[in-house]
C-alpha cells in the first residue's frame, strides 16, 4: 500500500493504519516549486538524519519509545500534478480514524499540506490551524496553478467553517494584498508574545502546518525559498511546550530541500524539529 522506507527513530514500520497511534507519512512532491526544487527528497533525508538523534527529548521530558509511533513510509506517487497527488492521498487515508490515529506528514513542498489539513478540517468542527512560515501563501493562484505552494493557505481557508480559526506567525514575505487580508481577518501574530496569547485562548484541537523556512536561514539554509529574519530553535521549543498542554491532533513539516545544504545540518535540524512535534502529539 505504501512504499517502504527506513524507519524514523527506529519506529515500528506499518503498511496501513491499523491501530491507535501516531503515524508518519511522507509525501515526496515538489511539482509546483517555482524557485529551487528538491523538497521531494525531504522525507527520506529527515529519516536518514534521525539516526543521529536519540529518541528522548530533554526539552519535553518525553521519549518516542514510550508511545505507539509508526512510520507508513511514502505515498507511492511519481507524478508532478497536484490533482493526482490529492486523489492518491485521499484514497490512501479513506479508512483513517482520527479518533484513534494521528498523522504527521513529511513534505515535500508546502502545497502538500492542503491534503492533511482538509482531512482534519472535515473531522474537527472547531479546529484551529496554526501556520508557521516565512510566507503568506494566500494567493488565489500562482503561475496558473491554484494548488501552488504559494496558494496553500488560501485553499485551506476555503475549506474552513465559521467556527474554525487560523493563526499565522513568522510571516515576513508576501504581497501587500495578502498582508492586508491577514490584518483584516486578524490571523497574523506579529510578535512571539502575541502568538502565545492567541494559542493560550484556544480550547479545541490544533493542527500545525510548519514550513521550515519559518526558521532563519542561518539555522536552516536547506530550504527552497529562504527568508532572512526568521525564528530560532529555542523560541520554537518554548512554543511546543505550550502546544504540549493543548490538544495537538496533527501536523505537517514541509520544504526541507536537503541538496541545498551540503553540510547536512539542515536535515538534522529538521529531524529534531519533527521529533519534538511527534512528542507534542502524544496523548
Amino acid at each position: 500500500m505504501f512504499e517502504p522506507v527506513k524507519p524514523f527513530f527506529a519506529l515500528n514500520e506499518a503498511e496501513e493504519f491499523q491501530e491507535k497511534g501516531i503515524y508518519l507519512l511522507g509525501i515526496p512532491f515538489d511539482g509546483t516549486t517555482s524557485f529551487r526544487p528538491g523538497a521531494r527528497f525531504g522525507p527520506d533525508a529527515l529519516r536518514e538524519a534521525s539516526y543521529g538523534l536519540e529518541s528522548y527529548s530533554p526539552y519535553l521530558d518525553k521519549d518516542l519509545e514510550e508511545s505507539p509511533f509508526f512510520d507508513l513510509g511514502n505515498i507511492p506517487f511519481q507524478a508532478s500534478r497536484h490533482d493526482l497527488l490529492r486523489e492518491s492521498f485521499f484514497s490512501l487515508t479513506k479508512n483513517l480514524d482520527l479518533n484513534k490515529q494521528k498523522i504527521l506528514t513529511l513534505g515535500g513542498e508546502h502545497s502538500i499540506s492542503y491534503c492533511p489539513a482538509k482531512l482534519y478540517l472535515d473531522h474537527y468542527k472547531n479546529l484551529t490551524i496554526l501556520h508557521l512560515d516565512a510566507h503568506t501563501d494566500l494567493r488565489e493562484q500562482y503561475l496558473d496553478e491554484p494548488y501552488s505552494h504559494a496558494c496553500v493557505i488560501r485553499r485551506i481557508v476555503e475549506e474552513m467553517r465559521e467556527e474554525q480559526t487560523l493563526i499565522q506567525y513568522g510571516i515576513r514575505s508576501g504581497l501587500k494584498a495578502e498582508f492586508n487580508w491577514m490584518k483584516e481577518n486578524n490571523t497574523l501574530a506579529t510578535s512571539f508574545e502575541e502568538l502565545k496569547e492567541k494559542i493560550n485562548k484556544v480550547t479545541g484541537p490544533i493542527y500545525l502546518t510548519l514550513d521550515l523556512d519559518f526558521f532563519d536561514p542561518s539555522f536552516l539554509p536547506g530550504t527552497g525559498t529562504p527568508e532572512a529574519g526568521g525564528e530560532n530553535f529555542h523560541n520554537f521549543i518554548s512554543l511546543l511546550k505550550l502546544l504540549a498542554q493543548k490538544n495537538l491532533v496533527g501536523a505537517d513539516v514541509v520544504e526541507l530541500s536537503p541538496m541545498l545544504d551540503v553540510s547536512g545540518n539542515s536535515n538534522v535540524f529538521a529531524a529534531k524539529v519533527v521529533r519534538e512535534i511527534l512528542l507534542c502529539m502524544k496523548n
